[in-house]
C-alpha cells in the first residue's frame, strides 16, 4: 500500500494505465543495479531514483574528479575527491528518502557479481569499457536478469535491452564480440555530455518499465542515436545460436545470427 506522501509524489504515475497503483507498487518493491555511476549512470540512477524504486544498488570503484563534472549530472563540486557510489547515495537521499542505496565501491566480477545480479529485478550498465559490459552480460544471462546496456561516445549512443527469459532476444555478447579493435576511451576521443544524458535516461526508462512490469521498448532492438543530426534510428538484433555466452541456453525458435550492428 502506498503512503498519502506516495501517492502525492508519484501520482503521475498512477494516472498511468501502463503503471498505475500495481506497477508503482512493484517499483517500490524493486531492486535494480546500475553498473557504473558516471556519465549513463548519473542521469540513469536520477530517473530511477526519482520514480521510486525501492533498492538502487550503485556499484562503481572511481572518484569524483573536475572532469566528470560535465556530464556526470549526479555530482555536485564540493563531491569532488568523494567515492562515487558515496556521493550518489548522498544525491539520491536528498531527492528521495524512499529510495534504498547500497553502495558498492569495488568492481565486481566471478561470482561477486553474480550474486549481485541475481538479487536485482534489473540490471543497467552505464560502465564504459567493453571487459566490464561482458562480465555484467555472462552474470545476467547465468542469473536470468535483464540487462539495459549503454554506451556512449563522441556525439553517438546506443541502449539496448537483451532478457535472457526471452528464447528470441540475443545477449549483449551475441550482438558485439570481443575480437574487434579495443574501444577508445571517452577521455582521449571527449564525449558530448548531452549524448550521455539521452542513453542514460533512455536506459533508465527501459529499467523502470521492467521493474513495474511494462513490456520495454527495445527487447530485440538496438536504439542509436546521432546527436549530431539529432536522428535516433533502432534496428533489429538477433540471437547467435553459437554465442559463447548465451549459445548454450536451450531455447525453442532461437533466432539466427546477430548482425549488422555497430560498436559503441
Amino acid at each position: 500500500m502506498l503512503s498519502p506522501d506516495q501517492r502525492e509524489r508519484y501520482s503521475r504515475h498512477l494516472q498511468l494505465p501502463e503503471i498505475g497503483e500495481a506497477g508503482q507498487a512493484r517499483l517500490s518493491a524493486a531492486r535494480v543495479l546500475v553498473v557504473g555511476a558516471g556519465g549513463l549512470g548519473s542521469p540513469a540512477v536520477m530517473f530511477l531514483a526519482g520514480a521510486g524504486v525501492g533498492t538502487l544498488a550503485i556499484a562503481d570503484y572511481d572518484r569524483v574528479e573536475l572532469s566528470n563534472l560535465q556530464r556526470q549530472v549526479l555530482y555536485r563540486a564540493s563531491d569532488l575527491g568523494k567515492d562515487k557510489v558515496e556521493a550518489a547515495r548522498s544525491a539520491v537521499a536528498a531527492m528521495n528518502p524512499d529510495v534504498r542505496v547500497e553502495a558498492i565501491p569495488w568492481a565486481m566480477d566471478g561470482p561477486e557479481l553474480v550474486r549481485e545480479v541475481e538479487k536485482a529485478d534489473a540490471v543497467v550498465d552505464a560502465s564504459d569499457n567493453f571487459e566490464t559490459r561482458f562480465e555484467v552480460n555472462a552474470a545476467c544471462v547465468a542469473a536470468g536478469t535483464p540487462l539495459v546496456s549503454g554506451a556512449a561516445i563522441r556525439m553517438e549512443g546506443q541502449v539496448a535491452v537483451f532478457d535472457p527469459n526471452d528464447p528470441e532476444s540475443p545477449c549483449y555478447r551475441c550482438v558485439f564480440d570481443d575480437t574487434g579493435d579495443p574501444e577508445e576511451p571517452c577521455a582521449r576521443v571527449g564525449v558530448f555530455a548531452p549524448v550521455a544524458g539521452i542513453a542514460g535516461t533512455v536506459q533508465a526508462a527501459e529499467a523502470v518499465k521492467l521493474a513495474a512490469g511494462v513490456p520495454p521498448g527495445l527487447k530485440r532492438r538496438l536504439m542509436l542515436i546521432d546527436a549530431l543530426s539529432m536522428r535516433v534510428r533502432t534496428v533489429r538484433v538477433r540471437r547467435d545460436p553459437a554465442c559463447p555466452a548465451c549459445g548454450g541456453r536451450s531455447y525453442p525458435d532461437a533466432a539466427g545470427p546477430a548482425g549488422g550492428a555497430p560498436s559503441s
